[in-house]
Order: structure tokens, then C-alpha cells, then sequence
């Protein structure tokens, strides 16, 4: 994924794919990672320190590059970039770390299946973008399949109050990611991501600290575990699963990106199944069945890039070019004077009227 920030090399099919992949395989972990920090560190502190590091040193590296006189980051940027951060690290992983406490991490992956509904809801509403009939159905089928493990996870045990959490997390999630695409960010993407990883980790220590969490630390109960599934946590699930996510929003179509939130759960059950002794049921393979075919058709139902998207849609959101010359109607054998539109869409007199 060399040159991410290049447009027109970036949003090659291959790019696509390997960031899309990079998404794939590692959050399908964070979820099993964000359940060991939770076991012995303290969660919205530890998250504090996920998002200061990771970007700390991704916006320390990547300001140095590229072009450093003509993207430089105003108030402007920041402000979007406190935006996106707010809504995708902030409330959307932010509510997922907190609702693990009391439920399941397979279930919280499950939950957040409901993302892609959230995108293409707002994509539509907000945005007017069309999805292919083809990509409503995977979506529909993808939903089904999560809504047969969430109903398989949920027998009786589940706190309803971290469940409902996590719903809200996804909200802010998909609303968060489609205001990305459009915000007015640094052109470097790692810039913008150092940026809003810093916001976000600014964010957590302040309620961390009005939570009380600081004078509950007892750092002789931290296990080796917990602290080395926070440095994966900066490492993959930040460095390169979060700036993969955040590239593939301005480079590829929205339905394939959101194909990630029907992906992870899978993976997230299978880990929890291996590392917590979560239990796995006939229901969730036949789930499984059922998501990973909803993925092939999302997948199968347009291009990789953002063009495509463009493309399927022009009909409805970009119609012709035109330029009406109106001047010098002959009304009533009198000369009227109209005016003409330039190429910003803006109208103006031909010449002052005699």
C-alpha cells in the first residue's frame, strides 16, 4: 500500500485489497486484545495511552513529510480532525472497550455488524449515494447472519445495558467514517490519523481521570498479557488497521468498506471460541455460512474504487454541464439584456442595460 496518499495510484484495485485484508485479519483480533487489556489494566486509561502513543508518534514522523509548506494543518483541520476522532475512536471504539467490560467480545463484534446498515442509511439520506440492488441484498443476508449469532450469544446472560452501548458505538461509527470522506483533513492521510488518534487519546484521559480510574491503578496487578495486548493494540490495531480503514474511506466504495464489520465478528467468535473459551454452536457456523456469502455479493457488486461509486449513481448526481447563453431576448420588439453563467454556476449581467 506504498504512496497511500497518491490518488490516482492508491485507489488501484491492489491497494484496495491489501488495506481491505489489513482491516480484515487484524480487527478481527482487536476485539480478543481489547478483552486481555480490560482484564488488568484500566480500560478508558489504557485507551488514553493507545491513541497518545500511536499517534504521537505517527503525527511526529508523518509532518515532517511530504508536503510540509502547502498541507500544513490549520484550525480548520483540527476541528474536523477533533470530529472524526470523537465519533470514530472516541464513541465508536470507546463505547466497544467500555461495553466489553460486562459483555462478550464476540458479541460486541457481533453487534457492530450493524454498521454497514448505519453507512449506507446516512451515505443515502445525507450524501443521496445509491447502492446497487445487489449490494441491499448482501447487506440484508449480512445482517441475518449476524442477527443468528448475536441470538445464539445472548442466551440469558448478556448485560442489555453494554449491548445498547455498543449499538450506539456503531452509530457513531458509520456517521463518523462517511464524515471522513468529506471532511477537510490534511491531504496526508497519516497526518490526519496522527491527528485524530491524538484528540481521541486527550479525550480518554480526561473522562478517565473524572471516572476516578487514576486512583484505582494498581500497577503490581498488570499481567505481561494485558500489557502486551496493548502494544498490539497501537502497533496493528492503530498504526496499520486504523490508517488502512481511514485510507480505504477516501479510496474505495462505501459498501466494500463496510464489508469489514460482517468479516471481524467471524473472526472475533473464532478467538474467542480459542483464547476464551467462548462456546460455538452449529448457529454460529450456519452464521458464518451466511455472512461470508452476503461479503461475496457486496463484493461482486461494483469496482473497488470510489469512481465506481461515483459512476453508479452519475445518473441521479451529475447531470450535464450547462452553460445558457440568455442575453439579448427579443421581447415585445424591445431588447432585454439576460444574463449569463460562468463556470462556477454563478449568474452575471452581460452589460450594463442602455
Amino acid at each position: 500500500m506504498s504512496s497511500p496518499g497518491s490518488e490516482s495510484r492508491g485507489s488501484h484495485p491492489r491497494f484496495v485489497w491489501a488495506a481491505l485484508g489489513a482491516v480484515y485479519v487484524i480487527w478481527s483480533t482487536t476485539y480478543l486484545a481489547i478483552r486481555v487489556v480490560n482484564e488488568t489494566l484500566p480500560p478508558l486509561l489504557a485507551t488514553a495511552i493507545r491513541f497518545l502513543v500511536a499517534g504521537g508518534v505517527l503525527y511526529t514522523i508523518a509532518i515532517r513529510t511530504g508536503d510540509r509548506g502547502g498541507d500544513r494543518p490549520g484550525p480548520r483541520q483540527w476541528r474536523a480532525a477533533a470530529i472524526v476522532g470523537t465519533l470514530l475512536m472516541f464513541c465508536g471504539n470507546g463505547g466497544v472497550v467500555w461495553a466489553e467490560r460486562t459483555i462478550p467480545s464476540g458479541m460486541a463484534a457481533l453487534v457492530i455488524a450493524t454498521v454497514p446498515f448505519w453507512m449506507v442509511a446516512i451515505d443515502r439520506l445525507v450524501y443521496h449515494h445509491r447502492q446497487p440492488p445487489a449490494v441491499l441484498v448482501g447487506l440484508v443476508l449480512g445482517f441475518v447472519g449476524a442477527a443468528i449469532l448475536v441470538g445464539g450469544s445472548i442466551a440469558g446472560h448478556v448485560d442489555p445495558t453494554g449491548v445498547l452501548l455498543v449499538v450506539g458505538a456503531a452509530i457513531c461509527w458509520a456517521t463518523g467514517s462517511l464524515y471522513q470522506r468529506h471532511a477537510p483533513l490534511p491531504r496526508r492521510p497519516f497526518v490526519g490519523a496522527g491527528m485524530q488518534m491524538l484528540v481521541a487519546g486527550a479525550m480518554f484521559v480526561v473522562v478517565g481521570f473524572g471516572t476516578g480510574e487514576l486512583g484505582r491503578i494498581d500497577a503490581s496487578s498488570f499481567s505481561r498479557a494485558s500489557i502486551l495486548a496493548l502494544g498490539y493494540l497501537i502497533v496493528f490495531g492503530s498504526w496499520i488497521g486504523f490508517t488502512s480503514y481511514l485510507w480505504l474511506l477516501r479510496n474505495a466504495r462505501t459498501s466494500l468498506v463496510s464489508t469489514y464489520a460482517y468479516v471481524t465478528p467471524v473472526g472475533a467468535v473464532l478467538l474467542g471460541v480459542v483464547f476464551l473459551n467462548e462456546t460455538i454452536t452449529l448457529r454460529t457456523v450456519v452464521a458464518g455460512t451466511l455472512i461470508v456469502v452476503a461479503v461475496a455479493i457486496i463484493i461482486t457488486a461494483g469496482g473497488v474504487a470510489r469512481a465506481a461509486e461515483a459512476s453508479s449513481d452519475a445518473g441521479e448526481e451529475r447531470r450535464p454541464e450547462v452553460k445558457p447563453q440568455l442575453g439579448l431576448e427579443r421581447v415585445g420588439g424591445t431588447e432585454q439584456h439576460g444574463l449569463t453563467e460562468d463556470g462556477r454556476g454563478e449568474l452575471h449581467a452581460d452589460r450594463e442595460p442602455r
